[in-house]
């Protein structure tokens, strides 16, 4: 699994913003074609984004496309034009249902063949940003081979359960944390929802660590001064890392080769549980290293 700390989105027709790509460590580039693009711009902007598809890449990142929902009439159009060599996956917009997924899993194995693209190269992405997707959230993250992440998208469901967006994410709570459950039932990555005030970085933060304790391990980034932190953050803390290597060291030197599931390390215990725990820390410690290395 990719690293998925950081999902920078870059609007699909701002040349401003594509020219910065390569100074934004993000894990992800996403280019938008849905909300951040008026319906006038949506033909242009398809255009723009299969000429800078290669451009996502200046700085490390995947690249990826966010496509306007199938309710819209504009998918089929969105996908005939950026699913070319060079894109890693996309994102489609207020997925509802296990049908959306794969109604676009299907078509992306039918661009694929037709241009010369390896089946299964380009990846799902759901944005559960609707009572309908956050009610049938766990068969969306199940419908597809195609799926790696699903992003809640705080904005547009709280607009949709007719609530006020707020900093702290109360209302948010029942959604967020059963998009994070069905995420971790598929196996892909829950990634949070945009924090709107950018400028709060000690909100940012503590909203980070609250996703973080439901099991969310990246953000859907709308603001560049929020990928850094957001790389920290979603990152093990040293401690951990120092930890995990303990463990590990200790689980099997003191336990698995003397026929042990359980050890004692610093005056607790350390069985099976602990053990892979502590495997999951360094492994993903391990991705993000060779991420860092490869740039």
């Amino acid at each position: 699994m990719a690293v998925m700390r950081s999902i920078m989105y870059i609007p699909g027709n701002n040349p401003k913003f594509i020219d910065k790509i390569a100074s934004i460590p993000a894990d992800i580039i996403t280019f938008d074609l849905e909300d951040a693009i008026p319906p006038s711009e949506k033909e242009v902007t398809r255009v723009m984004i299969k000429e800078n598809l290669h451009r996502g890449r200046d700085g490390g990142a995947q690249v990826y496309v966010r496509i306007n929902n199938w309710e819209t009439g504009m998918t089929n159009d969105d996908l005939e034009a950026i699913v070319w060599p060079g894109l890693d996956g996309v994102t489609l917009a207020k997925t509802g249902c296990a049908a959306d997924v794969q109604r676009l899993d299907w078509k992306l194995e039918e661009l694929e063949m037709r241009r010369g693209i390896p089946v299964g190269t380009v990846k799902i992405s759901m944005l559960l940003e609707t009572a309908k997707g956050v009610q049938n959230a766990g068969e969306c993250c199940l419908a597809s081979k195609r799926n790696v992440n699903a992003i809640f998208g705080a904005v547009d469901y709280c607009r949709d359960m007719r609530v006020k967006l707020t900093s702290a994410a109360v209302e948010q709570q029942y959604a967020r944390a059963k998009v994070a459950v069905a995420c971790r039932t598929a196996g892909i990555v829950a990634i949070d929802a945009p924090f709107v005030d950018y400028k709060d970085i000690p909100g940012f933060e503590k909203n980070v660590a609250d996703g973080k304790q439901m099991g969310y391990e990246g953000r859907m980034i709308i603001h560049p001064g929020q990928v850094e932190p957001s790389n920290t953050l979603y990152a093990p803390d040293p401690a951990d890392v120092q930890w995990a290597k303990d463990v590990v060291k200790v689980f099997e030197e003191e336990g698995l080769a003397k026929g042990k599931a359980a050890v004692s390390l610093n005056g607790k215990m350390v069985d099976t549980p602990v053990y892979l725990n502590a495997q999951d820390i360094l492994a993903a410690q391990a991705e993000i290293d060779a991420k860092n290395a490869g740039k």
